[in-house]
């Protein structure tokens, strides 16, 4: 049994420490990197000698490239593409990554293009560099907006060839590296970005020993007084915790060899970033954090893990809720380990880990191992498999949430909501395992078995108990989801939903619902503004030859791209109705149409027929979507006499006639006010507020309701006085009534009812 020296190894970086190595670890930080082709070339052991010959033709491409440009170090900048093509290389990457490696900068900064890489390296190649190629910022507005959407070109160049993704952390990585030379405020905004973004995705793949050191480097450049004083506390603690973990090094050596079961143990020490963040999350000092230290074990086979794992819970009593089992059930980027915290003699806590060659391998290189390991055994490649199967799994998803998501800072906000590291772990009915942010509710749930199943969600059952759908979920949930044909998103899941696959869907349906409400609205209201010239609306049938081309005619005067996004304008108030009918009637005239003397009467005096022609105005029933909504100032409900105003992008609001807020509108803009009325039979109820002055009395309340309940209707919010008087108390209900008789009804209850002395309903 080899037990290596703890002290040696706890301040060095995790490394690779299968006993078959494949490679050699990437360098710690501050070490040196491959400077020349000849150091590079040491590394490319792996190839064969025709592709370590086109890496040697991509070093002299870019080398040339390069010519003359320096880091701000004063380096020549070749440097740093033969450091990350050195980095690519510890990770046995293929040919094509190697040369994009050492080419990646040359499209941004020497003027190269895609079509010069492609004839001299393949398309492959090109489309790697291309991939790892920021956007012009000169096409946008801000930084900020630049930045967006190169991100959102990266990842999903990552997601269709996570080669890209694993460059371009090689890069970042040495660039972290070598950001002594900068002005504080680069290193700051650049170690941030780090910090937000890049870690994060290599903590997503599996890409522990580059998470842990992305993680150190930030916080160094970030808060470098805060990371100096607190490695300062380390190296202090080591000296005064010697003894402790030199005892328990020598028991576990002890119990092991008793056992007769081969390990390799090694000591391992948190990071200065983790010990940090574990000091602010949990609001202590350094002094009341115990687990820096810790040990991995790493046994030959499988079942050993539960071996060792009974092994140790016998010699130390283990810390009651702190072990967990990552080998049933696999963290989200592939990880497998056994976690068990154990009580030393000393009476701290000691951390342990137990995991196998493979998982080892996993656990520290993640997506990478597919690599590392393919030319392997098969017991090597079965861990890097699983590793690149939920990394793909999670580099899909980008695509889905990029075909609903057009905008680049709201695309960067989803990925940030799912590069969040926590994870629970939840079951279906049929006990397939999911793994879900932590946060997630019964929704994300819904959306990450399937779009259809998050669009149709009607309720959730959580153990076999009826729950709400803001439910968080909780590891070992078995969770159920009840659909409906007809359902659809609901707005109000935006406030809660974990997930960005959910998000991004969710706002994508209701986009398109918009988009649809607002092209029925406008339709209705160019019909109507059409008949009052006579005129009927032409149709759109692409085999009408005369209608196309008058669409076409109206579309280039008004600036839009087609006849849909024209009505949407309509139904959004961007464009007023009437005026786009005058020129709409102008046209037909010029084409030797005439108004219809019938259509003209007809319009004039409100009347029509149900099968020649539309309904005059627009028609409220209740099933409106946001498109058309009731104006919260004044509340109307059916018997109102209400009017409609087409704000400027905002659809139609309904408000009642003697609405003060409406009639302001009216002054101002006379020419967006268009006819509305209530359908003879509304789909639902509507709700409206009511004011009312009730005793201090015990059960009032209680009373009150009772009272709304009898007259079926629904409260659906109270508010009272912050300052109750000693004899009264003023209370303000939303009520959801059938129509304005059906309130009269209600308010006469609630006058009936002992404790109320006044009720009446709130206008504006």
């Amino acid at each position: 049994m080899g037990i290596r020296s703890f002290a040696a190894e706890l301040l060095l970086p995790a490394v690779l420490q299968a006993k078959s190595r494949h490679t050699a670890p990437a360098a710690a930080p501050g070490a040196p990197e491959a400077v020349s082709f000849a150091a590079l070339a040491e590394k490319l052991d792996y190839l064969d000698k025709a592709e370590v010959k086109l890496v040697r033709e991509a070093y002299k491409f870019a080398d040339q490239a390069h010519l003359g440009q320096f880091r701000a170090s004063g380096e020549p900048y070749i440097t740093h593409p033969l450091a990350v093509a050195g980095l690519v290389a510890d990770w046995r990457l293929d040919v094509q990554a190697l040369m994009a490696a050492l080419m990646h900068d040359a499209m941004e900064d020497c003027g190269i293009t895609k079509v010069e890489l492609i004839e001299r390296f393949g398309a492959p190649t090109a489309e790697l560099v291309d991939g790892l190629t920021k956007l012009d910022k000169l096409q946008f507005s801000t930084r900020e907006e630049g930045q967006a959407e190169s991100f959102r070109k990266m990842l999903l160049a990552m997601a269709r060839d996570v080669r890209v993704i694993l460059i371009k952390l090689a890069d970042r990585l040495h660039n972290m590296r070598t950001m002594s030379a900068m002005t504080p405020t680069r290193r700051s905004r650049i170690a941030r970005e780090t910090l937000d973004i890049y870690a994060p995705i290599a903590h997503r793949l599996g890409l522990n020993m580059i998470y842990r050191e992305l993680q150190e480097l930030s916080f160094e450049h970030l808060y470098p007084w805060r990371h100096a004083a607190l490695a300062k506390a380390i190296q202090r603690a080591r000296g005064f915790r010697r003894d402790i973990v030199e005892r328990v090094r020598t028991e576990v050596d002890k119990t092991f060899a008793g056992a007769k079961i081969k390990v390799d143990v090694s000591g391992r020490e948190k990071t200065v970033y983790s010990i940090y963040r574990k000091m602010r999350q949990k609001h202590t000092g350094f002094a009341q954090v115990n687990d820096i230290f810790g040990f991995r074990i790493v046994v030959p086979q499988l079942m050993d893990c539960y071996l060792a794992l009974g092994l140790l819970h016998q010699l130390y009593k283990p810390v009651p809720g702190r072990f967990k089992d990552y080998i049933a059930i696999p963290k989200v980027n592939g990880y497998q380990s056994l976690h068990t915290t154990l009580v030393s003699p000393l009476g701290t806590a000691v951390e342990f880990q137990i995991r196998t060659e493979p998982m080892h391998a996993v656990a520290e290189t993640g997506i990478a191992a597919h690599w590392l390991y393919k030319h392997g055994s098969k017991h090597h490649g079965s861990g890097a498999n699983e590793a690149q199967r939920l990394g793909s799994m999670w580099l899909k998803s980008l695509l889905d949430i990029q075909d609903e998501t057009r905008d680049a800072a709201e695309f960067l906000e989803h990925i940030k909501i799912d590069l969040v590291p926590e994870a629970v772990y939840v079951f279906t009915p049929k006990s397939k395992i999911l793994a879900l942010p932590r946060g997630a509710t019964a929704v994300d749930f819904a959306y990450a078995i399937h779009s259809d199943v998050g669009d149709r969600c009607v309720a959730a059952k959580l153990n076999g108990e009826p729950v709400a759908l803001r439910t968080e979920l909780k590891s070992g949930d078995v969770v159920e989801i009840v659909t409906a044909p007809g359902a659809r998103p609901n707005p109000g899941w935006l406030n809660f939903v974990g997930t960005g696959r959910a998000r991004s869907r969710i706002r994508h349906f209701l986009k398109t619902m918009e988009h649809e409400e607002s092209r029925g609205l406008g339709e209705k209201l160019l019909a109507q503004a059409l008949r009052a010239e006579g005129l009927l609306l032409p149709s759109d049938q692409t085999d009408d030859a005369k209608s196309h081309a008058l669409w076409q005619q109206l579309t280039r005067w008004s600036g839009n791209r087609s006849r849909a996004d024209l009505l949407v304008d309509i139904g959004l108030g961007r464009k007023i109705a009437t005026i786009v009918a005058k020129r709409l009637a102008q046209l037909i005239a010029e084409r030797g149409g005439r108004p219809d003397a019938v259509t003209l009467t007809l319009n004039r005096f409100g009347v029509a027929d149900d099968v020649a022609m539309p309904m005059p105005g627009v028609v409220i029933d209740g099933t409106e979507g946001a498109t058309v909504q009731l104006a919260s100032c004044c509340k109307p409900i059916p018997g109102d006499e209400i009017r409609g105003y087409l704000g400027r992008g905002e659809g139609l609001r309904v408000h009642t006639a003697e609405c003060s807020t409406g009639r302001r509108l009216a002054d101002r803009d006379p020419e967006r006010w268009i006819a509305v009325e209530w359908a003879e039979q509304p789909s639902r109820h509507f709700e409206t507020s009511v004011r009312l002055l009730v005793k201090n009395s015990k059960g009032a309340l209680a009373q009150l309701a009772a009272a709304v309940s009898a007259s079926e209707a629904d409260i659906s919010h109270i508010e009272m006085d912050s300052e109750p008087q000693d004899d009264a108390t003023e209370l303000r209900l939303l009520l959801a009534v059938r129509d304005r008789q059906h309130l009269a009804d209600v308010l006469r209850a609630l006058k009936r009812s002992p404790p109320v002395l006044r009720a009446s309903r709130i206008k504006p």
